[in-house]
């Protein structure tokens, strides 16, 4: 019962996120036809999106590019609409109301003119009335924005999407990578085979992360598919996201290939990993503590002298400098939290960088 609670679990984690939404439905029904002869025989598009772990196929990935490009090319055009719409977009409003350089020429033509105010012409037949004119430049603008660097941003954001997913699961991989290493490293030095290895680092998801999903695809490789040790590692490494990553499946590839103690290697990788990581988190708490030195300056230190100098500027202050009272509570209550808030944020950033 146990080993069918874990088959159960393991392909339901293996087969996570492969059923496309509706979104990649839709597109890839109306342009998966053009792109899947391309897209299938692109080889660095495929290896990428393993990478990257996208479980989609290429021309699904292609098509959902292109239907997101144009709805938001569609929605540019809604907006472009709804601003050059004549006499009822927002450029006709701001053009039908009357400039105010000729209200108080128009008040004073009426004043003196009231036998000629006509009220079904425009101004009142003042001769002076003129409407506000929406520059040109500012409609070329618009339309260089929407109809130019929108949609081509958009084109570039979607279409980078694996990329920055590849991105950040390379980061995710080193994070876990020294700890998983050591953990390798301390199963076979309890004589534990490399399949027992991969299995149990596939069964602590929680605890290795991307690591783990790593390690299932290459045991699901050897017990599904068959394929002996070599070969699945091999396979490791065309979808291996991080630098670090490909370098312990390779290295474990040219162990087992020459016959080499593969308990001695995993040990010298999990030392190697676990310095660079020591090295990692060093440079880390280096940065933290020289930012809490420029806190220490900016927003305890500088806060105090700036408060004891704005109450002495505030009582003996003359008539060429005054300084408010509002002011002096505008840099305390304003100035000040935004400072702390701003330090919080930057230190926040840079802990959800290192967070396990």
């Amino acid at each position: 019962m146990a080993k069918k609670r874990d088959l159960k679990s393991k392909k339901q984690y293996d087969f996570e996120g492969m059923i496309p939404t509706p979104w990649q439905k839709i597109s890839n029904t109306l342009f998966g036809g053009f792109y899947r002869e391309r897209a299938r025989k692109n080889l660095d598009l495929k290896k990428l999106l393993v990478q990257a772990d996208i479980r989609v196929m290429p021309e699904v990935y292609k098509s959902t590019q292109l239907m997101s490009t144009i709805a938001v090319i569609i929605g540019c055009g809604a907006l472009m609409a709804l601003v050059f719409l004549p006499g009822a977009g927002l450029i006709a409003i701001y053009e039908s109301i009357q400039d105010p350089a000729t209200v108080m020429t128009c008040m004073d033509w009426e004043f003196w003119h009231k036998a000629d105010i006509n009220p079904s012409q425009p101004g009142n037949g003042c001769p002076h009335y003129t409407t506000q004119v929406f520059p040109f430049l500012w409609k070329a603008i618009v339309v260089i924005l929407l109809g130019l660097i929108v949609p081509y941003s958009a084109n570039k954001y979607f279409g980078n999407e694996a990329e920055r997913k590849r991105s950040a699961r390379a980061e995710r991989l080193e994070k876990f990578l020294p700890y998983a290493s050591s953990y390798t490293a301390a199963m076979s030095a309890a004589n534990a085979t490399p399949v027992k290895i991969f299995r149990s680092l596939a069964k602590n998801g929680e605890i290795y992360g991307d690591i783990a999903y790593d390690s299932s695809m290459v045991y699901r490789d050897m017990t599904l598919f068959g394929y002996d040790i070599i070969t699945a590692v091999k396979l490791a490494v065309d979808r291996a996201a991080s630098v670090w990553v490909t370098e312990f499946f390779q290295g474990m590839v040219g162990t087992l290939s020459s016959g080499g103690n593969l308990k001695l290697y995993f040990l010298n990788r999990a030392e190697h990993y676990m310095r660079e990581n020591r090295i990692r988190l060093t440079v880390f708490l280096e940065t933290l503590a020289m930012f809490a030195e420029t806190y220490i300056v900016v927003a305890v230190a500088m806060p105090l002298f700036l408060i004891v100098m704005l109450v002495i500027m505030f009582w003996v202050s003359g008539a060429g400098s005054q300084i408010s009272e509002n002011m002096v509570y505008g840099i305390v209550m304003g100035l000040l939290p935004m400072i702390h808030i701003a330090y919080s944020l930057f230190v926040w950033l840079m802990s959800q960088e290192n967070e396990m």
